[in-house]
């Protein structure tokens, strides 16, 4: 058995680990699960860290950048957007 990555992104309505997903996307290494855009109607965790309580790591979180002075109510990406990753045994 090899270890294979699975990554999880998770967009939070704010900085904080604890708040609310409002978009995701899943993408599976091992080949066991095959996700697409829109395939479900709930994220698959209520926060950042409820998915790091079921074994999910943290690889990047977001930069915590000020606007820019006139575009302070614009929008734009994702800015609270967090990669986490699992390693789980494959074929």
């Amino acid at each position: 058995m090899a270890l294979k990555q699975k990554l999880l992104f998770l967009c939070s309505a704010s900085p904080s680990l604890e708040s609310s997903i409002g978009s995701w996307a899943i993408y599976d290494g091992t080949g066991a699960e095959n996700h697409t855009t829109g395939d479900s109607d709930a994220p698959p965790y209520t926060s950042v860290l409820h998915a790091m309580r079921d074994g999910w790591r943290v690889i990047q979180v977001p930069q915590l950048l000020p606007p820019q002075p006139g575009y302070e109510l614009s929008t734009s990406y994702m800015k609270f957007e967090y990669v986490l990753e699992k390693l789980e045994e494959a074929q």
